[in-house]
């Protein structure tokens, strides 16, 4: 309970504080104006409400649909190293994004990359879950060998697209590749609210049976899980999730992968702690990345991607390191 306490009170400091930060100079007291319904002018009220405002609401729910979809891989895969883009989603997605960026030229709007990077997520996912059926059950193995085999195939394809680009069209594709909430909106928003509420409370559901699998597949089985309904709606939960997160924000790295490991050694590996614990501490964690990024280097604004790689990739190994130890 202190942790949820702790930790909803670290989302909702992050979240505020960030509405303070950005590259237009807003003063404090006009940002207070802005929440509370009024007008400040000089465009405060415009920057507050329909800028950074659904930005913090973007990064705290897609931190929270990587946290959520890395501790679910983790749990099918009984793999420490899983996380949400290992099985072919980010792949799948960059493939649809770039296909829209640099064929079709943005002709279709800037709504185009974001659902052409949610259709490539989820062929990627239709791919790698029938390749992993094919032995006649859900074989985690073959899950992961048909990921990696799938991700490999996606970003050739990515690499392809991108050396036959134009240099507008080129630049557009790998900074959408890096990760950033620039794109962030209300309707987006919405709908990772949606999905990440909906599945969070599916993934809770599972959190017993996640608890058995921790044993192996024939110990949970003999415990009562239901192994093979449980590893369909887990790998299909975990990968809606990345697939939508990548889709409002491009490839965010080392949020789905370090944040379910730092919540899994300070409280435990019970998922009915840790898997709402991981979503608050993923929220907390990209608000944070993307306030560095908008801000460190202002008014040029650096990729979240980037920043939670420089951030992730120490962080990582000092919990490797207490962990080995």
């Amino acid at each position: 309970m202190l942790g949820l306490i702790g930790l909803s009170a670290a989302v909702f400091a992050v979240g505020l504080g960030s509405l303070f930060l950005g590259a237009a100079a807003v003063a404090p007291s006009d940002v207070w104006a802005a929440l509370r319904g009024g007008d400040p002018g000089g465009g405060a009220g415009t920057i507050v409400r329909s800028l950074r405002l659904p930005r913090v609401l973007c990064g705290g729910l897609t931190g929270a649909a990587l946290a959520l979809s890395g501790a679910l891989f983790q749990a099918l895969l009984r793999n420490p190293l899983a996380e949400p883009y290992l099985l072919g989603v980010s792949s799948g997605a960059a493939l649809g994004a770039v296909i829209a960026l640099t064929l079709l030229g943005g002709a279709l709007g800037p709504a185009a990359p974001v659902l052409f990077a949610f259709v490539g997520g989820l062929v990627a996912i239709a791919i790698v879950f029938r390749v992993a059926l094919s032995v006649g059950r859900l074989d985690t193995h073959v899950l992961i060998l048909a990921g990696v085999v799938v991700a490999s195939f996606f970003g050739a394809a990515v690499m392809l697209l991108l050396s036959l680009a134009e240099a507008d069209a080129l630049r557009s594709a790998v900074l959408w590749t890096m990760g950033s909430l620039e794109r962030a909106s209300w309707g987006a928003a919405g709908v990772l609210a949606v999905c990440v509420l909906v599945s969070g409370v599916l993934a809770f559901g599972l959190s017993r049976h996640l608890n058995a699998f921790a044993l192996g597949e024939d110990a949970a089985a003999a415990l009562g899980a239901r192994v093979e309904p449980v590893k369909r709606v887990a790998y299909v939960l975990a990968s809606l999730l990345a697939a939508v997160a990548v889709s409002t924000a491009g490839v965010i790295g080392f949020v789905g992968l370090v944040v379910p490991h730092a919540v899994r050694m300070v409280w435990g590996t019970d998922h009915r702690v840790l898997l709402p614990l991981a979503a608050l501490a993923g929220a907390a964690s990209l608000i944070l990345a993307d306030a560095v990024a908008r801000t460190a280097f202002r008014p040029l604004e650096l990729p979240v991607g980037v920043v939670t790689a420089i951030l992730g990739v120490p962080l990582f190994l000092v919990l490797l390191r207490r962990r080995l130890a």
